[in-house]
């Protein structure tokens, strides 16, 4: 399934990461329960692939659909796993991992990928991108 995200959400409820992205980041994309959780979605928005990721805890990442190594979009396919208390995704392709939530590279010193706020706004996963 490939999702496509819709306009700009409306403004959602106040908190410190709301505020501190500009008006229009962020972008509808699909209900909190069309994630299975432990796999990943691929996202389009604004022509840019994003992968999705449901954890079970129900919290929700959002990275580059683009593997840095292979530059084939794979990501969502990747194995969602930790290291310690960071949530990751190991490439499908060649394993290496990245942080869920900064995109860093965590294997080997390398090239990390796009890591993007994410939010559930009344069922609603959205991401700002």
């Amino acid at each position: 399934m490939t999702i496509t995200a819709d306009s700009p959400a409306p403004a959602a409820p106040t908190d410190d990461a709301a505020l501190a992205l500009p008006a229009g980041a962020w972008h509808s994309v699909c209900n909190l329960t069309d994630l299975e959780p432990n796999w990943g979605e691929a996202a389009l928005i604004g022509g840019r692939q994003i992968a999705v990721f449901r954890l079970a805890t129900d919290e929700v990442f959002a990275v580059e659909q683009r593997d840095p190594a292979t530059e084939a979009h794979v990501m969502a396919r990747g194995i969602v796993g930790s290291r310690g208390e960071r949530r990751t995704i190991a490439s499908p392709l060649h394993k290496q991992v990245y942080d869920l939530a900064t995109g860093e590279r965590l294997d080997a010193p390398g090239t990390s990928i796009a890591a993007f706020p994410t939010r559930v706004v009344n069922g609603i996963v959205q991401i700002a991108a």
